[in-house]
């Protein structure tokens, strides 16, 4: 047991450096990998690279073909909606347009989860985003961006999953992943927007109200601000 554990942490060293090399183009597609240089290069066993690899052949992000090796993909053929995929891309150079492509895929799904949850949500789920909303204010209002984003995160997961829409609430690890991504790399003011604040309250109080033409608009305009965000700090 002892051995399994150690090798899924080493496993998982493995991935933590190469992932994120692969994903930033350190590795250009077509990169013949092979799987005695990996044991070489990161000192550990044939078995842990094989693990690793496997993970990153289940992403997309490379191949493995016996008498060729493990051949790097091209991006268009990467799972980019894996969560992993979309922190690594974000922990690289091209961080600007990733997170740019990656609000802009919010902007075009989130203001319709909000007007269908104006729709479906349950009386718990209406709950939930009203005290999200006013957690974020609070938050907000303390300059406490760590609280900020573990309420962001809540309440953006609590709408799509209130949508209705299994395809939308699968999108909750791939919206959570852009929030951190930009608290993270510092993409997002010291002090988070009071107006996009009130927007989320707003949106919560338009949900619970049934009234989804003001969710559906109110929350664009979280994402257009969003948007305009990174025209400032990540042009």
């Amino acid at each position: 047991m002892a051995q399994q554990e150690e090798g899924g942490g080493l496993h998982a060293q493995v991935l933590a450096e190469l992932g994120p090399a692969i994903a930033s183009g350190a590795y250009p597609p077509g990169t013949v990998l092979r799987i005695d240089e990996l044991e070489q290069r990161y000192g550990v066993s044939r078995t842990v690279v094989r693990e690793a690899v496997r993970v990153l052949e289940a992403m997309h992000l490379v191949a493995s073909r016996r008498r060729v090796g493990i051949t790097v993909r091209p991006p268009e053929e990467w799972n980019v909606f894996d969560p992993a995929v979309i922190r690594w891309r974000l922990a690289g150079a091209d961080r600007p347009r990733q997170l740019r492509s990656l609000t802009m895929l919010r902007t075009a799904v989130e203001p319709v989860a909000a007007g269908l949850a104006a729709v479906a949500a349950t009386p718990d789920q209406c709950r939930e985003l009203t005290v999200l909303a006013a957690d974020m204010a609070a938050a907000g209002r303390a300059s406490d961006l760590a609280a900020y984003l573990v309420h962001d995160v809540a309440f953006h997961r609590v709408m799509l999953r209130a949508s209705g829409n299994e395809m939308f609430a699968r999108l909750g690890d791939v919206v959570a992943e852009v929030l951190t991504g930009r608290t993270e790399h510092h993409v997002m003011f010291s002090t988070p927007d009071p107006e996009a604040v009130t927007l989320h309250v707003r949106v919560a109080e338009a949900v619970r109200a049934r009234d989804a033409v003001a969710a559906e608009r109110l929350m664009r305009e979280i994402c257009v601000g969003a948007l305009a965000e990174l025209d400032i700090l990540a042009p």
